[in-house]
């Protein structure tokens, strides 16, 4: 009986510990092989590697979910994978050093951080024309674009500013001061605000997209790890707003926020040098690239656990989640 007791307490354990399956297909940029990993979401396991161009970084999935464009910093354009093939299909435009990127809500419209000569690209992607070179800060990387279209936001590393380019006319139509180095970018699913992480301010900027100025910064303390080693890159809001997580680079962790509160309410211990994240398709996982040891954490947002680790290609560094 006592075998029997153990045997039944041991597989509800496991249960307890067994993550859902999700039909999902997870992408994620490897900087320093020049290749993106596919991760099978059911298996959790690197089905494929798909070779890019020299350096990859930023990457977005298309409208219609069959393409992915790749930021190729040393080779000065953005790759087309087709999804289907699992091939570089065509190659379209960019400035120098392409960082990050951010899709119209159209699909038709990608912008384009350059970071080498301080411009932000309009790409039309039918066309594969240059519409615009909107000159930015020094540095330009963080690219985070409105729910509704209408906002761009453009962050500047060097000059440590948040730059709001209103979509239609093209033109930076105010300039936020924040904290040193600024990272990226992310829109609120309201429109109401946009968060800005400073890597070495150490800091996260919540703006009112109104108004154009900073309401709040989130501060992070973590006992045993020094506040230098502290450094917000990555961030992601939930849909409904309820939920929200940043990268914190070499301190190895993932704070989770409350978005009414700002409170810090829990920090993941993940890989080394948590870069960027995101979030699955029904929301129940946060996937993070981690640069240093070269894997993605997987979280259960669920049981607020993380749950695998899977080793990629060397340096991950972006990463989207195909439903």
């Amino acid at each position: 009986m006592l075998t029997y007791t153990r045997l039944i307490l041991t597989s509800a354990l496991l249960a307890s510990f067994s993550l859902p399956v999700q039909a999902e297909t997870v992408y994620v940029s490897n900087e320093k092989d020049n290749s993106v990993s596919v991760i099978d979401g059911e298996s959790l396991k690197v089905t494929s590697t798909i070779k890019t161009g020299r350096r990859p970084r930023g990457i977005v999935l298309s409208e219609d979910m069959t393409k992915l464009y790749v930021c190729i910093g040393d080779d000065n354009r953005v790759d087309v994978i087709d999804l289907k093939t699992g091939k570089v299909v065509d190659r379209l435009p960019s400035g120098p050093d392409p960082e990050l990127m951010a899709l119209h809500p159209d699909g038709h419209h990608l912008y384009i951080a350059n970071e080498d000569d301080n411009m932000v690209t309009v790409l039309d992607i039918d066309s594969k024309k240059v519409l615009n070179e909107i000159q930015v800060g020094v540095e330009p990387e963080g690219m985070g674009i409105s729910p509704d279209g209408k906002l761009l936001v453009n962050t500047s590393e060097t000059t440590n500013m948040a730059h709001f380019i209103d979509t239609d006319s093209r033109e930076i139509i105010g300039n936020v001061l924040v904290d040193s180095r600024p990272r990226v970018a992310e829109f609120t699913p309201d429109n109401k605000h946009v968060w800005v992480s400073a890597e070495i301010g150490g800091t996260v900027s919540v703006i009112d997209s109104a108004e154009k100025k900073v309401i709040h910064k989130i501060r992070f303390e973590i006992p045993g790890v020094s506040a230098d080693a502290i450094q917000p890159v990555g961030v992601k809001i939930t849909k409904d707003g309820k939920r929200a997580f940043v990268a914190l680079g070499p301190a190895n962790r993932v704070a989770e926020i409350d978005p009414a509160t700002y409170e810090v309410k829990k920090y993941y211990l993940v890989g080394q040098r948590v870069w960027n994240m995101a979030l699955g398709q029904n929301e129940t996982r946060l996937y993070t690239t981690n640069g240093v040891s070269s894997d993605v954490s997987v979280i259960d947002l669920a049981s607020e656990k993380v749950v695998k680790s899977l080793k990629v290609g060397r340096a991950p560094w972006g990463v989207v989640v195909k439903p």
